[in-house]
This record gives C-alpha cells, structure tokens and sequence, in this order.
C-alpha cells in the first residue's frame, strides 16, 4: 500500500516522506527583495505538486525552494532558534498544538492572505492579527478494522466513552503522548472532552480496559494495528490515526472497493489546523507574501488532499472523489484554545506518563 498515507501522516501530522525538492535550484533564497527564489522552511510531510509549484513561478515569477526540517515540533523549534535571521522567507506546519508557542516567540510578521474570506473564522485562531494563515485541517480520531468487528459481530465504538466499555477490552492502540503527534492530539481531545481534572479519571479506566501505549504512528498503525493494508498483522483492532486513513487506504487500490477497510470512530476526534506565517527578517518579504497568496489559493488548496492527505482550509476547495467517497468529515471534533495547550501542555503529558505508562 500506501506511500500516500506515510507521507502524509506519520510527522506531524506528522514523519516519512522527506521532500526536500528544491524549484529553481542554484539561487539564493536570502539575497534581498530583488531574489527571484522564496525558500518555503517546513516539516518533512510537506508535499506539493511540481506542476502545481510550476503554476506559482509563472505566475508570479518567483521560484520556490523547499527546505524540509524534521517533524512538525522539530521544524518549530529550529526556527525559534533562527528567529530574527531565519533560514527562509516562510514557514509552513505549525499547527494548533504548537502555535502559542510560535506567536509567543514573535517568529512571523503579520500579512493578512489573499483568500481569507473562503476560510471558515474557526480557522482562523490568530484573526486579529494575521500572523499566521491557515492552510489546512486534519482530525485524529480512533480508526477501527470493519472485518474484525463484522466478524466478531460486534458494533464499532463511536465515542471516548465506549473505549472504556468492557466490550472493547485489549482492543485499543495508541501512540505515546510524549513522543506521538498523535498521541499528545488523542490526549487532548480527552482533556477537551472531561475537563482538566477529569480527562485523568478517563485514562484511569482506559488503562484498567487494556489500552496499548506504543512510542509513534508507523509502529502501532502498521504493526499493532490489524487493519492496515501496509501491516494488518497486529492484533489490535482499534489504533488512534486520523479522519484521512480510509481514503489514504484504498487509494492505490487498482478495484477500489465499495467501503475502506477501516473505519473512523467519529466521536472521538481531535482537530489540527495547519498555519504558514511569513517569518520575521525574511530576506524576501515580496516573494513570500506571493507564496502565502498562493498557499491559500483556490487551485493549491485543491491539490492538497491527495499529497498531504488533509482537508484544504478554503471552503470553496473542491475535494477529489476519494475523499468524498471513502473520506469523512467530522462535524464536531474536539478543539482547546493554542494558549490552554501552551499552558499545559507539558504538565498534562507528564501526569500522562505517570497515570499511563
């Protein structure tokens, strides 16, 4: 299977496909406002198309230059170190678990993006100001293996609270919140859920009920999960992923089914928003402002769902028919201020580790 559902989930979102492509190679990215090259700092899940790329340098005149460092937290944190003289003229992939964080760091300069009238307020967590543009969505939630559960007879759970039941004992992997993109997601969507005190007393019971801890995405979904396509030989039937699996599932499939083999458990959900922000002393303010335009521009949004494997921010983005068919959307995923998740963030993941591990 499924180099789309690696590279589009397992780093930061988030880790396996390094795109480290570079449009227009042998220019530098940091040679003033007259530069004809704007170098796009990133994580490793980043992926565009070349033709799509191509569109944006015959349109503005400006060649772009992808530099990929790490997973999402990794590629945060090298441009808090590099703040003030970055290594680019905009980043990508900062998302709402990591964005106070950002903002509190001073790393972008406000520009509000061609387009932001397509993209819903809820978005848009930095309105005010315009420091950050959000580019696109994805939710992790409990996927679940549809043979297993049709075998067994047995009804998939829906909610965080049916993970605990009895029923689905022994049945449930996740990723460590310490370690996981993921993991830290599906720990907050139980925060978001139970409230600060009691998303403890919720992992208290899904311990008691046979939950598995493994360290990221790629060992419990391709080797704990009985699912996959890419793995399917582990013996959990239930393994935190994401909304974009079913369809990241079938798409190299030469016969697409009429269902993909794995199902989302959709009260269970936790939402990422990705943002782009042009950086504080960019060497090219100009080019980057064009690229954020065309981050948010209709035909880049459209072309993001089957490279990166996520929703496009713009409303009016048309989805492509794997997405409509095996996708789904989540109506009302869990969501926590960027500045809750800022303040407890680590306490939250170090009373995790004690109560869990």
């Amino acid at each position: 299977m499924n180099s789309q559902l690696r590279r589009a989930i397992s780093a930061a979102l988030l880790g396996s496909l390094a795109l480290s492509a570079l449009v227009g190679c042998g220019e530098d990215a940091k040679s003033g406002s007259e530069s004809k090259t704007v170098t796009l700092v990133t994580h490793d899940s980043f992926a565009a198309s070349k033709a799509v790329l191509k569109e944006f340098t015959k349109e503005t005149g400006y060649k772009v230059r992808v530099q990929a460092g790490g997973d999402a937290g990794a590629a945060v944190n090298q441009a808090i170190l590099s703040k003030g003289h970055p290594q680019g003229d905009v980043f990508f992939g900062v998302d709402n678990t990591l964005l106070s964080r950002a903002l509190d760091n001073d790393l972008f300069t406000p520009y509000p993006a061609k387009g932001l009238d397509k993209v819903p307020a809820a978005l848009q967590l930095d309105r005010a100001e315009h420091r950050v543009t959000p580019v696109d969505f994805g939710d992790i939630c409990v996927n679940y293996d549809r043979k297993y559960f049709s075998d067994k007879k047995l009804t998939p759970p829906r909610t965080l609270d049916d993970l605990t039941k009895p029923a689905y004992k022994n049945l449930l992997v996740t990723e460590n919140a310490a370690t996981s993109s993921p993991g830290l997601g599906f720990l907050l969507a139980t925060a978001a859920k139970y409230g600060d005190d009691g998303w403890k007393g919720y992992w208290k019971k899904l311990r008691a009920n046979g939950v598995e801890v493994v360290d990221g995405w790629e060992q419990a979904y391709y080797d704990r999960f009985s699912g996959s396509a890419g793995g399917g030989k582990g013996d959990r039937p239930l393994v935190v992923s994401y909304a974009s699996s079913p369809p990241a599932e079938v798409a190299d499939a030469k016969s697409k089914p009429a269902k993909a083999p794995t199902g989302v458990a959709t009260g269970t959900c936790f939402r990422q928003v990705e943002f782009a922000g042009l950086l504080n002393g960019a060497g090219n303010t100009k080019g980057g402002k064009a690229l954020l335009d065309f981050l948010l521009s209709k035909r880049f949004q459209e072309d993001v769902p089957l490279n990166m494997y996520v929703n496009p921010a713009r409303e009016d983005a048309k989805l492509p028919e794997l997405f409509t068919r095996y996708g789904v959307r989540i109506a009302d995923s869990a969501t926590l201020a960027p500045q809750k998740i800022a303040k407890n963030r680590e306490p939250w993941v170090k009373t995790w580790s004690s109560l869990v591990l």
